[in-house]
């Protein structure tokens, strides 16, 4: 039985109670797949690039730095093609959907334009194309562009083919098309005669089970009119006869008349044209040049010599005799797809590969990095138990990593990534009792047969492989296949015993040593649809050598129940669920009844709330259905009922989680985004928040955190999902209010360091890391660093989030009390604060930095010399219960909360008690310190200013003497007090006693610890050193500046006060 709730409850929450939330990239700055590149023909430090699924990206550095230029305009990630106009570097197009077809590969919505150089962008139409693999623009009108359209590769699609604008995109013409089953999947264009043109077009259908390469419609075609005409020259004298598959084609700019072809057939291999392409010459067949030519054939012609072209596929090749042989050259990363050489020197070129875009301005000697490119993809994730816990997640084209949620160098670097084995494809399970081991699927990325299966040891840096059946079946039809693997097939550790693992086939598997040994649990439990699993995938032309990424009739999500043992479920990728209640001995099929066959279940999740609550995020995208499936059942599946309203019809679901700590909290994750749902599923909204448009594959909700692992832009995090708690129970009406702060944990070091930067590129240093960071202002005044090679850390103190109804017309206050009511601190919006109060209607969000107020500031009006004072660490407080009061007007509310120690320190807590004390004992008597200096240089500048005004009245010698002898006792305590410079800059005067106790707070903060003795010793022997400056100063103004109003009143000069 089925219910439909595409319509019902509407009980949702306004997204402006949402606004004070923040998802925060984490990392790893680690490359995912590149297809498209493309360069600023004039600018050498200027370069794009397209990731699979992470948008468009610009340097303007040649690679140093990377920043993505697409967020907030573009409604998809996947980037097919990038085209920068020779004739103005401004204009960019960008053709969306990935044309490289894999499993993950996602789809786009059409061609973007910019005329800005990608400030901003424009969505110029084409959105039913899907999938584009090239833009040609013009050399010399950027009005004239075209778009090698391959299109939705699962299906029919009538919107294949070449497309020309002559308006910039403002209107298409479709002037080559050969079927709704093939598409364009090159194009290229003579420099020299822009109306010449060669287009490619391939004949290919992916579905769940296969993806097939060539067919009758692949064909080579050429134009001398601007699109106008095409004719078919496929079959031209010295091309491979008989069915063709993908092909590429490239034209050589400086020798007319000279083309290259790459083309996949029986025959096939690699060709040149010297008339244009009348007829052809085989050059070379070498195998490897065009192996899995459904993913590679990439072809690329130099721009300055007509011998020298390139081949991009699992390795790099250069031809230096016109393609007549090819040697390999070094890329930073294996599978190539793109190559943009510059129409004026073929020395400088980008490339883009499985692990990112590349950057070569000496011809491919030497090429940057792709350590610095957040765009990695992600399948599934896990953390550990750690503080901070860490994040886990399997790479695509890359390997396991380890990314930590935060760190006390201020960011996130890279260094503190590290890989867990070289696992890419599966799920991945962190021990909870010992961080250190590691399972994880690595299908294509490791040796041992079918499921490829590790366990990684990071104490002894040991892969131990632990495939339940080892045998290499590389090239085997799936129907002699001895089990079913999936390329992403489940890997479970038991949430009852840490020994216990699972994975899963088409049958369910067991092991209680680790993978020593396995015991079937389960009989298949999918369709077995033979006429889907029989064949080798590929075809007609090439097959894939593994069929494990094209397995269908697999058990791709499997769960053991957190509230008994051996009770579990299991959704296969063909459309069933089965449920076993007696650890594996029966199983019952508890499908939705309309769940149809072919819609693979992406994730079970049981509710830690009822045992007989699951829920099922499905997908249908590559059977022509885009639609959104989400179930829940609350009686172990006997019921279903669809829960997809509020859901974009086109956004299908990868992942859906239910909020450990809030039953029917529910969140989802699509191909575009996050949505969240506060009534069971129900409805539906937007928590995409910053977070960029990208593939959502897994979330994990850890320590109120909510964790996702993006297909395209690396892991983000949104911090404290509490507020979401506290809204869902207690909507917020009217008046004021404040929500509750989670507890948070006091860090010894500064996760985020505060303060400006300069204009530009600025660099953090900490714990031995630089990182580069750009410094952002944000709405309410506070100064962010934005980083650009390091993930960011969760605020750095307490979260307060606060909901007014009406912005106040006064002041609005913030007090921060210990538990016994003592005032540590307050803020407001009325008076100036490092750390700016907002005030505005709806939320409100303020960070106590968890510290009390700093020492009295000496007074930059008074004009003083002084070296940079030293910056005194203010006291933080110690763990412990809190209070926030949030006052406006005549209202007071107020919350509680908790201080906690950080975890990994021993501290007790009268250390920190101590610690704090001793910091506020220095803070007072630095405060003690700069009141005196103020009064000092105050009561100098009076007597200067009064000795001037009498210096043509009687007694003025006398005055001048007085001032003289005045100011040398002043400057003698003042140099013991502070430090001041004198007329030579160069010439360092001592450290004054102000900056000193500054600087021993730095000694008393540096750790989490009780102070050292010594600390006590020398605020007792500074405080004496003071107290003697200041006793001198008194006696100074109760004597001499008393002398000295004496005898300016016998002038009638007012007197100084002192």
């Amino acid at each position: 039985m089925l219910e439909h709730t595409r319509s019902g409850s509407t009980s949702e929450i306004n997204p402006s109670m949402l606004t004070s939330l923040e998802w925060r990239l984490i990392g790893p700055f680690r490359g995912g797949r590149v297809v498209a590149v493309a360069g600023d023909p004039e600018n050498d430090l200027v370069f794009y690039q397209g990731a699979s699924a992470g948008g468009v990206w610009k340097t303007t550095s040649a690679g140093m730095y990377w920043q993505n230029v697409s967020d907030g305009f573009f409604k998809t990630s996947a980037v097919g093609a990038i085209a920068v106009a020779n004739s103005d570097p401004n204009v960019i197009y960008v053709g969306t959907g990935e044309s490289c077809v894999r499993t993950d590969s996602s789809h786009g919505d059409g061609v973007y334009k910019s005329t800005d150089a990608g400030k901003t962008w424009q969505n110029m139409g084409l959105k039913e194309t899907r999938h584009i693999a090239r833009i040609r623009i013009h050399p010399q009108n950027p009005q004239v562009v075209f778009v090698a359209a391959l299109g939705n590769p699962y299906g029919p699609n009538p919107e294949r083919g070449v497309y020309r604008s002559i308006d910039g995109g403002k209107s298409w013409k479709l002037v080559l098309h050969k079927s709704d089953k093939a598409g364009a999947i090159d194009l290229t264009m003579d420099p020299n005669n822009p109306r010449i043109l060669f287009a490619a077009i391939f004949e290919t259908l992916s579905s769940p089970w296969n993806t097939s390469s060539g067919g009758p419609d692949s064909g080579l075609y050429k134009t001398t009119d601007g699109g106008e005409t095409w004719v078919d020259i496929s079959d031209n004298a010295g091309l491979p006869t008989g069915i063709k598959g993908r092909m590429a084609v490239a034209v050589s700019p400086p020798k007319p008349g000279r083309i290259w072809a790459q083309i996949e057939a029986e025959d096939g291999g690699i060709f040149r044209s010297d008339d244009g392409g009348s007829s052809w010459q085989k050059l070379t067949g070498r195998k490897d040049l065009w192996m899995r030519a459904h993913y590679y054939t990439h072809f690329f012609a130099d721009t300055q010599d007509p011998d020298t072209c390139y081949i991009l596929s699992v390795q790099a090749y250069r031809s230096t005799d016109g393609g007549s042989s090819f040697s390999t050259f070094a890329t930073p990363h294996g599978d190539n797809h793109d190559l943009w050489i510059d129409p004026r020197n073929s020395q400088r070129m980008i490339e883009g590969n499985d692990g990112g875009a590349t950057i070569t301005l000496n011809g491919g000697e030497t090429w940057s990095t792709i350590y610095n490119q957040p765009t990695a993809s992600f399948f599934h994730l896990d953390t550990d138990n750690e503080f901070p816990y860490k994040v886990y997640g399997t790479q695509m084209d890359n390997s396991a990593i380890c990314v930590p949620s935060q760190h006390n160098s201020g960011a996130i670097p890279w260094k503190e990534c590290f890989q867990v084995g070289s696992a890419e494809s599966g799920h991945i399970a962190v021990r909870p009792d010992n961080p250190d081991i590691v399972y994880a699927g690595a299908i294509g990325s490791a040796p041992g047969g079918g499921g490829t299966l590790l366990r990684y040891d990071r104490h002894a840096d040991q892969t131990r492989i632990i495939t339940v059946w080892p045998e290499d079946e590389h090239g085997t039809p799936g129907g002699d296949l001895k089990y079913r693997f999936q390329f992403h097939f489940p890997t479970i550790l038991s949430p009852h015993d840490a020994n216990t693992l699972y994975v899963a086939a088409n049958v369910v598997f067991k092991s209680q040593d680790e993978g020593t040994s396995w015991e079937t649990i389960s009989p298949d439990l999918t369709r077995n649809d033979l006429t889907h699993i029989t064949e080798q995938p590929g075809g007609p032309i090439t097959t894939a050598s593994s069929p494990m990424s094209n397995n269908t009739g697999s058990v791709v999500s499997f769960v053991e129940s957190p509230h008994e043992p051996g009770v579990y479920w299991a959704g296969s990728d063909d459309g069933l669920i089965h449920l076993s209640m007696d650890k594996g001995t029966s199983w019952s099929n508890v499908t939705p009844s309309e769940m149809k066959e072919g819609t693979i279940i992406r994730n079970i999740e049981i509710s830690l709330h009822n045992p007989a609550t699951a829920y099922v995020a499905a997908t249908r995208y590559k059977l022509l259905d885009r639609k959104p499936f989400l179930y829940k059942t609350h009686d172990f599946g006997a019921t279903w009922t669809l829960i997809t309203n509020g859901l974009p019809e086109d956004d299908f679901t990868r992942v859906i989680r239910e909020d450990p700590n809030h039953e029917g909290l529910l969140y989802v994750g699509t191909e575009t985004g996050v949505y969240v749902s506060f009534n069971d599923g129900s409805s539906w909204q937007s928590l995409h928040l910053n977070l960029p448009v990208v593939p959502v594959y897994d979330m994990v909700i850890k320590n109120n955190d909510l964790i996702a692992a993006t297909h395209g832009r690396s892991f983000w995090i949104l911090d404290d999902l509490t507020l979401l708690h506290q809204l869902m129970d207690s909507p917020v009406g009217s008046g004021v209010s404040v929500f509750k702060p989670r507890p948070t944990y006091r860090i010894g070091a500064p996760l985020r360091s505060p303060g400006p930067g300069l204009a530009g590129i600025n660099y953090h240093r900490a714990s031995g890391d630089v990182i580069a960071y750009h410094s952002v202002q944000k709405s309410n005044g506070e100064s962010i660093r934005s980083y650009l090679d390091a993930g960011t850390n969760p605020p750095a103190g307490v979260v307060i989030t606060y909901y007014l109804e009406d912005a106040p017309e006064g002041s609005l206050v913030l007090n921060f009390n210990n538990s016994s009511g003592d005032l540590i601190r307050s803020f407001s919006n009325t008076f100036p604060s490092s750390t700016p109060v907002s005030a505005n209607k709806g939320i409100n969000q303020f960070i106590w930095d968890m510290k009390h107020q700093g020492p009295v500031s000496i007074r930059k009006d008074l004009g003083l010399n002084m070296m940079d004072p030293a910056v005194a660490v203010s006291a933080s407080v110690p763990p412990g219960m809190y209070e926030v009061q949030l006052v406006v007007g005549d209202i007071t509310v107020s919350q509680s909360f908790e201080i906690l120690k950080d975890p990994r320190v021993s501290a007790s807590q009268e250390d920190f008690e101590a610690q704090t004390q001793l910091l506020l004992d220095i803070r007072d008597k630095i405060s003690e310190t700069n009141i005196a200096i103020n009064r000092l240089a105050d009561v100098r500048n009076q007597a200067q200013e009064w000795g001037r005004l009498s210096q043509n009245l009687p007694g003025t010698e006398s005055i001048t003497t007085a001032l003289a002898s005045l100011n040398d006792k002043l400057s003698v305590v003042e140099l013991q007090l502070v430090r001041v410079l004198g007329k030579n800059p160069q010439k360092f005067p001592p450290t004054g006693l102000n900056n000193k106790l500054a600087s021993l707070t730095s000694v008393v903060a540096s750790a989490d610890w009780a102070p050292t003795k010594q600390s006590y010793d020398v605020l007792v022997y500074l405080s004496a050193k003071v107290d003697e400056q200041l006793e001198l100063l008194k006696d100074i103004i109760d004597k001499d500046v008393v002398e000295f109003q004496n005898l300016l009143g016998q002038t009638g000069v007012p007197p100084i006060i002192s």
